[in-house]
């Protein structure tokens, strides 16, 4: 096989998986791929056995759509469990969540304050304690309030 051929195949490969995924409904589109397609059977991989279970609801459609519409020739759809893409999937799920984690904190920093009257209850609440976990947790508190009061003006 030449490397155009293979150039041309894995073309043909990306616009099948295009197809594909949007013949599917979207929770699924985003934990199965078009892998290869021979002899008349497509190969797709699925992330997990949760969405391959899901997915054979859909095979029918889907080869349905694919052999009236796309490939007349098609006869089954192969499907193996891939557990790479569930992992690729959880990290950047992962990052995400950082990421959203990280702004949601900035933006709360800068929104909420502890006002002077609330950090001086506080304070009044912790001399009031004998010495303990809880006394040195509200006076922490008030700490940070009085650093963070400053640090503002």
């Amino acid at each position: 096989m030449s490397l155009s051929q293979i150039q041309q195949r894995g073309i043909m490969l990306l616009n099948l998986n295009h197809i594909v995924k949007k013949l599917l409904p979207v929770p699924l589109r985003f934990w199965c791929r078009v892998a290869n397609i021979h002899q008349s059977v497509m190969v797709l991989e699925i992330a997990n056995a949760s969405w391959k279970l899901r997915f054979l609801y859909e095979q029918h459609q889907l080869l349905y759509s694919l052999k009236n519409n796309i490939i007349p020739s098609l006869s089954s759809i192969n499907i193996k469990i891939n557990p790479d893409m569930d992992k690729k999937k959880e990290l950047n799920s992962i990052k995400n969540k950082k990421r959203n984690c990280i702004i949601t904190n900035t933006f709360l920093e800068k929104k909420r304050r502890l006002s002077v009257k609330s950090a001086t209850y506080i304070s009044n609440v912790a001399l009031t304690l004998s010495k303990g976990k809880l006394k040195n947790t509200l006076e922490r508190l008030v700490q940070l309030s009085i650093e963070n009061t400053n640090s503002v003006f």
